[in-house]
This record gives structure tokens, C-alpha cells and sequence, in this order.
């Protein structure tokens, strides 16, 4: 579905992505790992269009989408629920997912309704300011209001960032419930335990570049990833 070569992006002078090349593959689950700063955001962020690849390519069921604006890559069907959830806090819980639906002509009632059969808490909260949710419920919000584009592909960056760990549950839960639904996922995530479980790819990204690349739970056993992001030691 998604497919990337050689793709490389600057900020200014620093070089943030240095070449890489990944694939997603339709209905499959594909995770990035890596330390901070090591160019996961700024991956999703040039396949949506928000920055620019300075070189390389980046195809979307077989289109070139490299040089086209956000608002077109979205309407082709890709969309991103940042870091942080970035929710309008003054905004009720409808209104919020409205948003998501900028692009949609019609069928918002009923993309309205599968977010909330998916989300029953937003259901309840549907009238409530999005800024007195919790922080799981926020992030709910962000899914569900990623979800109302009808994307072929959803990349979620870091969804369980700041969550208490029954939360996090929930939220992965969430993503292979939408992905068993049919949605192909590429998920960034801190915690690249649970990522790398549900994921039927991997990516380790160190300083720009792919290090490491293979099946998930493969990924889930090799030393170098123990070492360096699960926690466990040689022993």
C-alpha cells in the first residue's frame, strides 16, 4: 500500500531522515521504533506532506504522493493522529470529530456513528469540551477524529504516550480492533514491547536511519532490541 525509497528530509541544515526505504503492506500492521530524535515523527509527518522530502519518494498504492499538499494526501486516504493527541480543547467532543470530516462530501453521520460504536465513552462525552477529557478519552478523540476521513491508512504517532498502563491496554486493543476492521497501520510507539507484538513488520530508526528491519515478533526476540528498548539484559 504504501511504499517508500530513499527518502531523505532536512530541517534547515540538519538532516532529520537519511535514505530510508519501507514498506506497509495493505491491512498489515507496521511499527517504527527508536530513540528520540531519531526521525519516527518527522517520517510520518513528510508521508502526510506537512514537511517535504528533500529527496527520495514516497508511493501510495501505486501514486506518486511526494510533492502533493496535505489536504489531496488526505482526501487519497492517509491520515495522522499526532503526538500529543492535539484535540481543539474548546471544542466539544462532536465538534471535534466533525473536524476530521473537513474533506468528507458525505456519509458523516454515519462515520459519526462507527467511531462511537467503536469509542462508546465518546458516545457519553459527545457534548462535553474535549479539553476536561482525560487523557486516555483524549486520545480516543484523536483516533476517533483521524477515523471520520474513512483512511485507507491511519498513522498513529506515539498513542500511548503519557497513559497509565490499564489505558494503554485499551488503546492496543483499539488499534488492532480498527486494523482487524481493515485499516493498514503504521504505528510509531515508546513502548516497542507492545508495538512490536501486534506488528506484522518492524522498523528500528536510529539517528534517520533503518537499522534494523524484519517481522515483528522476530524483532521481539533479536538481543540488539532487548538491549535497547525492552529493558532485558543478556543474561
Amino acid at each position: 500500500m504504501l511504499k517508500i525509497r530513499n527518502l531523505n528530509v532536512h530541517y534547515g541544515g540538519i538532516s532529520a531522515v537519511k535514505g530510508i526505504s519501507l514498506d506497509v503492506p495493505e491491512k498489515s500492521i507496521v511499527t517504527l521504533i527508536g530513540a528520540n530524535g531519531a526521525g519516527k515523527s518527522t517520517t510520518l509527518r513528510s508521508i502526510v506532506g506537512l514537511v517535504k522530502a528533500s529527496e527520495g519518494e514516497i508511493n501510495f498504492l501505486g501514486e506518486n504522493i511526494t510533492d502533493m499538499e496535505t489536504t489531496e494526501i488526505v482526501t487519497k486516504g492517509i491520515t495522522l493522529v499526532p503526538e500529543g493527541r492535539r484535540v481543539f480543547d474548546n471544542l466539544s467532543v462532536l465538534e471535534n470529530l466533525k473536524i476530521g470530516a473537513y474533506l468528507q462530501k458525505e456519509g458523516i453521520d454515519e462515520n459519526i456513528k462507527m467511531v462511537y460504536d467503536l469509542f462508546p465513552r465518546l458516545r457519553e462525552r459527545s457534548w462535553q469540551f474535549a479539553g476536561t477529557l482525560s487523557g486516555g478519552e483524549q486520545q480516543m478523540l484523536a483516533v476517533g477524529r483521524a477515523l471520520m476521513s474513512k483512511p485507507k491508512l491511519i498513522m498513529m504517532d506515539e498513542p500511548s504516550l503519557g497513559l497509565a498502563p490499564l489505558i494503554v491496554n485499551g488503546i492496543f486493543d483499539i488499534i488492532k480492533e480498527i486494523n482487524k476492521q481493515g485499516t493498514t497501520i503504521l504505528l510509531i510507539e515508546q513502548n516497542a514491547n507492545k508495538a512490536l507484538k501486534i506488528a506484522d513488520m518492524g522498523y528500528v530508526l536510529e539517528t534517520g536511519t533503518i537499522t534494523i528491519e524484519g517481522p515483528g515478533k522476530e524483532l521481539l526476540m533479536d538481543q540488539r532490541i532487548k538491549d535497547a528498548y525492552l529493558g532485558t539484559s543478556k543474561k
